[in-house]
């Protein structure tokens, strides 16, 4: 212990060692010591040492604690120890205090050092995974600084680590445990711990997800107070950004689980809005953040709509629009709720019209659009905000003709009131007024009135202007082009020629009024053809795309300014060549492809606000476009004229075999119907046959039992004489009469079914006689064929009359027989002979009867079969005439091949002309009848 005191501070002779000969002698102790408590007191001492001599620790040290770490698990205290003294020397934290003097050298330098001794304990995976285990013990000492030794690790080098974590078992899951913990201090900790952890790896980010990490961070949100929270809740909210950004995957799992609906609460805000701590403002720009990123334009479109529609139902978007609308709230959190109302209502026709209906809390009430139209064109108002209002605008009319008409009639003679201030109103004012911020802003406003909406279009055509007293209106379009050829600023000049560009693009009635003004071509081809500078070459490249737009959507109904004239005006002015260069200045500006990239309008200053990225999409699509009309020579377009007009007699054609081909597929469907119904009947007539069979053959085994009795009888009679004529015995008699009761209802059954056969053939001939088509020679074979059952089955009935009567004339004789127990006198042995006779004359001729009747049925059944055999063969008929169907269509095929051929050979000769030839599918169903 001696030694530890000299080394901690305590009276030694003789000189004092250095830094590192004292802690290479620590490290020796670390190693050597087998007491417990000399290892704990080297490693304490190492621990104080590590701030100070952070390279000569780091250097000597990081084995022998990694050692302690792998060996001396039992003991807590020295574990936490070997834990801080690894913190202390991998962890760049500690660096920030430097005085002032110290470049940015020095902290460069203890940067790298920081990666250097995480490259060193990483190179043995096993080294994180010991570090994992740790961190499931409970006790404070040990959990805590491996928490912030694994925080460290993460930030100097967390590709490699997330990697040995991502293959480690369990390993996620174990710091997911960290949320759980009681002591505050290491939940937050771990909180920091997820954050470096989860951020750029998507596979780690599902997994926490997955982990409820969502329940289990919007708990602690809601423990601490949403919004009016502390640096925890701001670690959260940092965390689920982590999580959500850029992964469709969890932000489908935050959706699903219902968790849009625990957002709700975090933006109710009171009537006092003043005095928010900066905490405050940060967690609630966080959580407008959060409700972005659900919404972003970049998700998939699907994904997109599904949340805007669940932050509506949930009352989310109505909380967000009571936030627009109160007073006092900070400016950036104002700034930030307008572009999250924006996303939530972009292209959403729901959430559009909800918030068309909101309005201000003014007196008299102001919709919410026409109060934030006054905050974008009134140049007081900060930048950022009416860049906010100018997205919100945007957002409203984004794929929205209802809004787009709604703004648009504000302008129209019809509609204006004059004692209330309108949509339209603000953003004439904004158009015209002298700043050039909201003469651009306006400008763009109005050119997304107008986006992708040709009705519109032409209704601003109506819109007439009242420049001053005595002199008459003037039209919108009229007055644009006027202040342009004033030569106002840069900015204003850009935005009028987007506006001008979007509005007559795809529209033939108002490049035609744009061009009945006789100045405009002049102005335009003067702007194009001089030599400006730099800051002219955008304006340049515009006013050619604007003429441009003039030839391509040229209907020709002006003579002087017919497409082949505004081209020979643009070769003998300015040069094809040159235009085209010119054109290209567009796309070449830098700012360009920055607006290009997302809706949503950022800017570093007013000056720069020279874009839109709608407009960068109909740049792209019209350029190439543009070039091709200036240099095609009318052959080329008139034959290209014959070429679609041919290309739409061949569509037509096509409509039309579509169309044949649609009727005789609803045909064959509808043989195929009549088909399977008559196949389901004629299965139920063979059933019936057989069941007829079946009763057939149940007869003719009761006539053959009877005939034998018969036989019987007459023998007995003829061997016993006088004394046993019709002596048949009692139970025979009870037989009998079984047997006729048995007939009976045989009889009954027999009886209603023969009901329900009638009632089936009388709805078959109905439908036989309503039929159509080549279907009713089928239907009436049919029917003929079941009149045959019909008959088949009366004369099965008079068969069973028959028997039936036969059977009651054998009872008769029957019950006669027995009571004449008298013996007979010799008189009456003659007539009793006779009677007798008689009798068996009678007998003989029943037995004739008999035979012809079986003989009867024998063809009846005959008959039957031959019923099922036509049957079939008319199905074989009907399957035939299917296959001639489909050969037929086969045919129709081969014809619309040379069809498609055909356009083929005609769409190549637009190709080798330069046009760009609009595709056309032919869509044919094979096995279908021409």
């Amino acid at each position: 212990m001696n030694f530890f005191r000299g080394v901690m501070g305590g009276q030694t002779a003789g000189p004092q060692p250095s830094g590192a000969e004292t802690i290479q002698k620590l490290c020796d102790r670390v190693a050597s010591s087998t007491l417990l408590e000399d290892r704990r007191d080297a490693v304490r001492a190492l621990k104080s040492l590590s701030k100070k001599y952070r390279m000569e620790v780091g250097t000597q040290a990081m084995d022998h604690l990694i050692n302690i770490l792998q060996t001396d698990r039992s003991d807590s205290e020295i574990l936490g120890y070997a834990l801080d003294t690894l913190y202390n020397v991998i962890s760049n934290d500690e660096e920030e205090e430097q005085d002032e003097s110290e470049d940015e050298n020095a902290q460069k330098q203890a940067d790298d050092l920081g990666t250097q001794f995480t490259e060193t304990f990483i190179q043995d995976p096993e080294h994180i995974t010991l570090l994992l285990t740790l961190l499931e013990e409970f006790d404070f000492h040990v959990r805590w600084p491996g928490v912030k030794l694994l925080t460290a690790l993460l930030k100097n080098q967390g590709v490699q680590v997330q990697g040995i974590i991502l293959v480690s078992p369990m390993g996620v899951s174990r710091l997911m445990d960290l949320l759980a913990d009681s002591r505050e201090v290491i939940r937050n900790d771990g909180l920091l711990l997820l954050q470096q952890l989860t951020k750029g790896n998507a596979a780690i980010q599902k997994i926490v997800a997955f982990e409820n990490a969502f329940e289990r961070l919007l708990d602690i949100i809601t423990e601490e107070g949403s919004s009016d929270g502390g640096i925890v809740v701001e670690d959260c909210l940092l965390l689920l950004l982590n999580l959500l950004k850029n992964n469709s995957s969890n932000q489908n799992f935050f959706k699903e689980g219902s968790y849009i609906q625990r957002m709700k609460p975090w933006f109710e805000v009171g009537d006092d809005n003043s005095g928010w701590s900066a905490q405050k403002v940060t967690n609630l720009h966080l959580m407008l953040q959060l409700v972005r990123v659900m919404v972003s334009p970049v998700n998939s479109p699907g994904a997109t709509a599904s949340c805007q529609k669940c932050m509506y139902q949930c009352g989310l978007l109505q909380q967000l629009c009571t936030i627009l609308m109160a007073t006092g709230v900070p400016a950036d959190i104002l700034t930030e709720t307008i572009n999250t109302v924006s996303e939530v209502i972009r292209g959403s026709q729901v959430n559009q019209d909800y918030f068309a209906s909101v309005n201000a809390p003014s007196n008299p009430p102001r919709p919410a659009i026409v109060v934030l139209l006054m905050s974008m064109v009134n140049e007081r108002q900060p930048f950022v905000l009416r860049c906010a209002v100018l997205y919100c605008f945007q957002c409203f009319l984004f794929k929205n003709q209802k809004g787009q008409g709604e703004i648009v009639a504000t302008l129209l003679p019809s509609t204006i009131d004059a004692n209330s201030i309108s949509a339209g109103q603000l953003l004439c004012g904004g158009l015209f007024s002298a700043d050039s911020l909201s003469n651009w802003c306006a400008a763009v406003a109005l050119a997304h009135t107008l986006q992708d909406n040709l009705t519109q279009k032409e209704q601003l055509l109506r819109v007439q202007l009242a420049t001053s007293l005595g002199k008459p209106p003037v039209s919108l379009l009229q007055q644009c082009t006027n202040i342009l050829s004033q030569g106002s600023k840069v900015q204003t000049r850009v935005g009028l020629l987007m506006l001008l560009c979007t509005w007559i693009s795809n529209c033939p009635i108002a490049v035609t009024h744009f061009l009945h003004n006789q100045e405009n071509v002049p102005f335009l081809t003067a702007q194009i053809s001089e030599n400006l500078g730099e800051d002219e070459r955008l304006v340049q490249g515009l006013c050619a795309l604007l003429l441009g737009i003039c030839i391509y959507y040229n209907d020709n109904s002006l003579e002087n300014y017919t497409k082949e004239k505004l081209k020979q005006l643009i070769e003998k002015r300015i040069g094809k060549e040159n235009f085209v260069e010119k054109l290209g200045f567009i796309t070449k500006h830098e700012l360009y492809s920055r607006a290009a990239l997302k809706p949503q309008p950022v800017f570093p200053s007013p000056e720069q606000m020279l874009f839109d990225h709608e407009f960068t999409r109909l740049v792209k699509e019209l350029e190439g476009l543009i070039t091709k009309a200036v240099h095609k020579s009318s052959e080329e377009e008139e034959k290209e004229e014959e070429v679609k007009k041919t290309l739409e007699q061949h569509d037509n054609i096509v409509t039309q075999y579509k169309e044949l081909i649609r009727e005789q597929d609803a045909q064959i469907q509808e043989l195929k119907e009549k088909v399977s119904s008559m196949t389901t009947q004629t299965e139920q007539l063979q059933a019936t046959v057989s069941q007829q069979q079946s009763q057939i053959q149940q007869h003719k085994d009761q006539y053959n039992i009877l005939k034998l009795k018969l036989g019987k009888e007459n023998q007995s009679q003829s061997s016993q004489g006088d004394t046993q004529v019709n002596g048949l015995q009692t139970e025979e008699l009870s037989q009998l009469r079984e047997e006729l009761e048995e007939l009976r209802r045989q009889q009954t059954l027999l009886q209603t079914q023969l009901s329900e056969k009638d009632a089936l053939i009388d709805s078959l001939k109905s439908a036989a006689k309503a039929a159509e088509g080549p279907a009713g020679s089928d239907n009436t074979e049919l029917l003929q064929e079941l009149e045959a059952l019909k008959n088949q089955v009366q004369t099965h009935l008079a068969e069973i009359g028959l028997l039936k009567a036969e059977r009651q004339e054998l009872l008769r004789r029957a019950e006669a027989g027995p009571s004449d127990t008298a013996p007979p006198s010799d008189g009456s042995s003659d007539a009793a002979k006779a009677e007798l006779e008689n009798r068996l004359a009678a007998q003989t001729a029943e037995m004739e009867q008999l035979k012809e009747s079986r003989s009867g049925l024998e063809q009846q059944l005959a008959a039957a079969t031959s019923t099922v055999a036509i049957l079939q063969t008319e199905k074989a008929k009907l399957q035939t005439e299917v296959q001639e169907s489909k050969k037929e269509q086969d045919d129709l095929l081969m014809l619309l091949a040379d069809q498609d051929q055909k356009i083929h050979s005609l769409k190549q000769r637009l190709k080798d002309l330069g046009e760009t030839v609009r595709k056309h599918s032919l869509e044919v169903k094979q096995g279908q009848k021409t």
